[in-house]
């Protein structure tokens, strides 16, 4: 019975990801990324440095200093904003989805993560920035925002802001889902491999269960104890992946110039399908890359920016700029050490498409450090895919909270528990899929989550050129009006408070 279900399910997602991930789809997250490039005057350039000026920098020079608390919103800090979004972006995508990307679409797809992500990074910088212009305030003090905010409320399509919300749940259950099929297939090889035991199926559901476990008693406390958690939990597990896979990379840097050569020639295959550049190969090539690109560093989605809109700043253009980082940290930093690590470690002659690729990015550590390296990976991949899984429990709480808006209270918070209910059976559930099923699955629910943002962030591009014009004007001291917020009182409200903690500083 239940394979039956996944049979026919697999049908349908095949026939809607063709259409999803066709040409058209890529074309305009590329074309998205490119408009917006070319309107903030390559942003993601010539405002890198104050990127990492505005945001990582300081806030690693003031860990371990106490704050005040905010008692006119509640909100959490921008590192803890920041830690939730990267905690979403930051998951099994930039290690086992950049593997599978290579094992089926050949290693050029790493180039198209890169094209992807610079792009993506500007695309991210203005979804943050519509993010926090449009979010709104509750009567509790509660920050909300995301895409389906600056749909309804800044392209005032309500309608499109509702599909974008539906969409968010489903992304969210179907990025969870592929978060715990990654653990869960990880910790029963890594559980096989110690004991010699064959019974991986009820080891998978086992695990798929803790997990799930551990993931409602983490969101219950919403976004506060989300973020705390993250914050945690990134910084280590990023640090301990840099360290690892640089050893790696090291210890084969003889094969690292040919596993450049390898990502810059294979990026531009024309051979396949009798040539030219709708070949099916070529096209294998960047629909791998782009779904990939997108699945990790999530630019183009409009999925971190509702993390991001939770954060303390009044500023939309200083919490746009930790998208800028976010999205360089993720796919320039953490999937191009994920892909050399891999390509410097194996022989892709000798690989198949059909290799799982959890089992072979645990290889990538164990060929290397034998069983301490098992070891480490079984701790890695745990934490960056559970990360994840309670960053998009958030995500898909604040989406379904934007769907049942217009209900009271009381039925509004039980559609909310009804989904976080179904989103942990769910993660249990998915334990038990196959890999390149809920792979495939996710990227079609991604593909339609993206559609309606970016067709609302290209026609909103004027506004995010004009509010960073504000801000950086502003910055230069000349007297203009703060754009902070679309609605005035909002607006003055945080102009009010932008100039109370100007005056404590002097």
């Amino acid at each position: 019975m239940f394979e039956n279900i996944l049979s026919v399910i697999e049908k349908v997602n095949n026939a809607v990801n063709g259409i999803v991930w066709g040409w058209p789809v890529i074309i305009l997250i590329l074309g998205t990324g490119i408009i917006l490039t070319v309107r903030t005057k390559v942003l993601q350039i010539t405002h890198f440095r104050e990127s990492l000026a505005t945001t990582i920098i300081p806030t690693l020079k003031g860990l371990g200093k106490k704050k005040e608390k905010d008692s006119r919103v509640n909100s959490v800090s921008q590192f803890e904003a920041f830690s939730t979004a990267i905690s979403g972006t930051v998951g099994t995508g930039n290690i086992v989805g950049v593997v599978s990307a290579i094992l089926t679409g050949g290693p050029g797809a790493v180039f198209w993560m890169w094209v992807s992500a610079f792009f993506g990074m500007v695309t991210n910088y203005a979804e943050n920035v519509l993010g926090l212009y449009f979010r709104k305030k509750d009567k509790n003090g509660n920050l909300s925002g995301g895409a389906f905010y600056y749909i309804a409320y800044g392209l005032k399509w309500k309608w499109l802001g509702y599909v974008a919300a539906v969409f968010c749940m489903l992304a969210a259950v179907g990025m969870s889902g592929v978060q715990t099929n990654k653990i869960s297939g990880t910790l029963s090889e890594a559980f096989s491999r110690a004991t010699s035991s064959q019974n991986t199926a009820t080891v998978k559901f086992i695990v798929g269960i803790i997990v799930a476990v551990m993931t409602a008693v983490v969101i219950i406390g919403g976004i506060k104890r989300i973020g705390k958690v993250a914050s945690m939990l990134v910084p280590f597990m990023s640090l301990l992946f840099i360290i690892m896979s640089i050893i790696a990379i090291v210890i084969h840097f003889k094969n690292i110039p040919s596993a450049l050569s390898l990502i810059f020639t294979k990026a531009f295959n024309f051979k396949s399908a009798g040539g030219g550049i709708l070949g099916y190969g070529f096209s294998q090539v960047i629909r791998k890359g782009m779904a990939r690109g997108v699945f990790s560093n999530e630019a183009g989605l409009g999925s971190s920016v509702i993390a991001h809109s939770a954060s303390e700043t009044r500023e939309p253009v200083k919490q746009g700029l930790w998208g800028v980082f976010e999205v360089f940290f993720d796919t320039f930093i953490i999937c191009t050490l994920t892909a050399l690590m891999f390509l410097t470690s194996f022989d892709l002659k000798g690989l198949s498409s059909d290799l799982e690729d959890s089992i072979m990015s645990m290889n990538m550590f164990s060929n290397t450090f034998g069983t301490f390296g098992t070891a480490v990976f079984s701790v890695i991949l745990p934490l960056f895919a559970f990360t994840t899984v309670i960053a998009w429990s958030y995500y898909g709480e604040k989406a379904t909270e934007f769907v049942f808006g217009s209900l009271k209270e009381s039925k509004r918070r039980f559609a909310v528990a009804v989904f976080k209910v179904v989103y942990v059976v769910l993660i249990a559930v998915s334990s038990l899929i196959k890999s390149d099923l809920i792979w495939a699955v996710d990227d079609t629910f991604n593909g339609l989550m993206a559609l309606p943002n970016l067709i609302c962030v290209i026609a909103l591009s004027g506004l995010v050129v004009k509010i960073t014009s504000n801000y950086f004007a502003r910055k230069k001291g000349e007297n203009a009006e703060p754009m902070l917020s679309a609605y005035p009182e909002l607006n003055d409200e945080f102009k009010e408070d932008i100039q109370t903690a100007n005056e404590e500083m002097k």
